[in-house]
């Protein structure tokens, strides 16, 4: 069995456990991490160049505005240009969110896998995956300033439950699932929600098919059918 890649969701918490150390460090006057923290907008730089990496170029316009701005930015920060050298170039923005509409009309339709295990990350834009398999077992979603969409109405459990951690930071994450499912929801919620919003049937079976886990902090995890 090959080892799995390092998650989306432990990169985002190593980032915020990163930052929130060297502010820490220079707040108390341990150290001072000015010149460290002038580097914060490379970091949003790669953010945006996972986001185009992991999407496959399926999205494309939110991660490329991120790595313009934030490269702008930190040229800025480190006194290469000029904020005011950026003024002319403003309407780019608008060009790129044209864009944006435009790729999105061609690639609306979702990502169909049949994979155990999957994976979707929605960082500065969408991802949509439709899950095909016979024995879906789990997945890691993770929605940063984005959205997911995990389709299972065409998959089927063989090991129940299955379970699926899902992360949503000013975004959300759909799990779209069979109506006979019976569907855990143990997600924690801050300044944030998590809810299964399917209509609640009269008959319904005892065992779990899919436990849905994770955090939400300014955005939402539903459940729908």
């Amino acid at each position: 069995m090959s080892s799995r890649r390092i998650s989306a969701q432990a990169l985002l918490g190593g980032f915020i456990v990163l930052l929130g150390l060297l502010l820490l460090l220079d707040t108390t006057g341990v150290y001072d991490t000015t010149q460290l923290l002038q580097f914060v907008p490379s970091l949003f730089v790669v953010a945006g160049v996972y986001a185009l990496v992991s999407s496959r170029l399926r999205n494309v316009a939110g991660p490329l505005v991120v790595i313009v701005v934030a490269g702008g930015w930190q040229l800025a920060t480190l006194g290469v240009v000029e904020w005011r050298d950026f003024e002319a170039f403003w309407p780019l923005l608008i060009v790129l969110l044209g864009l944006s509409v435009i790729l999105g009309r061609y690639r609306a339709r979702a990502y169909e896998v049949s994979d155990a295990f999957v994976t979707a990350v929605g960082l500065f834009g969408g991802a949509d995956r439709r899950v095909t398999t016979a024995g879906f077992a789990g997945g890691e979603l993770t929605a940063v300033f984005g959205g997911v969409d995990l389709d299972l109405r065409d998959a089927t459990v063989s090991d129940r439950p299955a379970r699926v951690n899902a992360t949503a930071v000013f975004g959300g994450v759909d799990v779209r699932v069979p109506t006979d499912w019976n569907v855990q929801v143990d997600v924690l919620p801050i300044f944030g929600g998590a809810e299964d919003e399917r209509p609640r049937r009269a008959e319904e079976h005892d065992s779990v098919d899919l436990v849905v886990t994770g955090f939400a902090a300014f955005g939402g995890i539903t459940v729908v059918d």
